[in-house]
């Protein structure tokens, strides 16, 4: 079994739907740096002040934790990679037990996988069965915390006005003794006119049901960029809408027509999944197909000058490390899943009391963390704060991680 040296790649789905780690893509241009570094290795000047030594994978361990280990930049993973290429060929398959050892050549460095046990740096690797049941059970490294973004893969929902306005809505409830629903329970939901929930090959039985759209504005320019769903559950159609021919009673109780005319039944669908209970007016969006996302953090190609539309929480103002924000650029940008991006604080403006005349100044903008994109949509895409030093807020800028303020 080769050695391999870091994560590349986080996979979010299921088991049953999980790609293999084998089958995992590395990126061309990464792997291009990646054998430009192999061969020339990375000058001393950008290993981490700190850089161990030798260091043994542990459990709990994090991509963006060990790049940022060895290296000043944590997003310059295909240096690192390429660092140990020639002991590297997939390498997607790390695993907690794995040593790495840090080897200083003139002014360059290099990153070596050692064999455990004896010392021999990149030979291949003779697992005992219990070695190797621990290995498959622990899986690869991730490259983030799990438990920060697993919401926002499934739930985060960014749709023009006019599409969330034609979802399909919830109209009753099959316990009219309630206003509620949960998993388990059964409601009613209609389409619009032209668009009819209905039941039939190729039309989606799954559905993610959300409430309330709040308009994600540009802090810049005003445009609202899209409308952001409150996630509140799942549901899974039973049957599809249809009409059948009633007498309608007038709307006062009295007068009411003999002549039978066409009356629409709305589908039924069943809770089979629930953050919060659902109730009539929810909308519904079909599932969307199950995606492999690569979160190898990279800088992006081309220039970025983002802003923070918003933080997770309406109720909250600011965010610190291990936070979600919601910036101005998305899939039309260029953005895309492991993007770094430096964050900015805007300089406040304040009045300059050594002058007589007080006139108003504003502070430069100043470097303050590090931001990972892992979720885009067309025009915004939600990122992680990875590094901060004081609060994030809406309308701080992000840029590429290695422009100067």
């Amino acid at each position: 079994m080769p050695i391999g040296l870091l994560a590349a790649a986080l996979s979010h789905m299921p088991p049953a739907a999980a790609q293999p780690a084998a089958n995992r893509p590395v990126l061309a241009q990464q792997r291009t740096t990646a054998e430009q570094v192999a061969a020339q290795g990375v000058p001393l000047s950008a290993l981490a002040a700190n850089a161990p030594e030798e260091y043994t994978v542990r459990r709990g361990d994090t991509l963006w934790r060990i790049s940022g280990m060895f290296l000043k930049s944590p997003w310059r993973w295909p240096e690192l990679w390429g660092m140990n290429l020639n002991d590297i060929r997939n390498p997607h398959l790390i695993y907690p037990g794995q040593q790495l050892y840090l080897e200083r050549q003139g002014d360059r460095a290099f990153l070596r996988a050692r064999r455990s046990g004896d010392g021999q740096v990149g030979q291949t690797v003779r697992v005992s069965p219990r070695n190797r049941a621990e290995m498959l059970g622990t899986g690869p490294l991730p490259t983030l915390e799990a438990h920060l973004i697993e919401p926002f893969l499934a739930e985060p929902l960014v749709v023009d006005d006019d599409t969330f306005q034609r979802a399909p809505r919830i109209v009753a409830l099959a316990n009219q003794s309630r206003v509620l629903v949960a998993k388990g329970d059964r409601a009613y939901v209609r389409g619009p006119a032209d668009a009819p929930l209905l039941k039939a090959p190729g039309l989606p039985t799954e559905f993610r049901v959300f409430r309330t759209a709040t308009a994600l504005k540009d802090p810049v320019t005003g445009e609202v960029l899209g409308f952001e769903g409150q996630y509140v559950g799942q549901a899974a159609l039973v049957r599809g809408e249809t009409e059948t021919d009633d007498i309608v009673p007038s709307r006062w109780g009295i007068g009411a027509s003999t002549t039978p005319r066409p009356t629409p039944v709305p589908a039924t669908v069943d809770v089979i999944g629930s953050k919060e209970e659902m109730k009539t007016g929810d909308r519904l969006l079909p599932e969307p197909p199950r995606e492999y996302r690569n979160y190898v953090p990279h800088a992006p190609d081309l220039p970025i000058d983002a802003r923070v539309v918003s933080v997770h929480g309406n109720a909250v103002r600011f965010v610190g490390q291990n936070q979600i924000v919601v910036i101005n650029k998305g899939l039309r940008d260029g953005i895309e899943s492991g993007h770094v991006l430096a964050v900015m604080s805007t300089g406040p403006q304040m009045v300059d009391k050594t002058d007589a005349s007080r006139p108003v100044m504003r502070l430069p903008d100043e470097r303050n963390g590090l931001a990972m994109v892992f979720r885009p949509f067309e025009r915004v895409s939600y990122a992680l704060v990875m590094q901060i030093t004081n609060p994030v807020q809406v309308g701080d800028k992000l840029k590429n991680p290695g422009a100067t303020p």
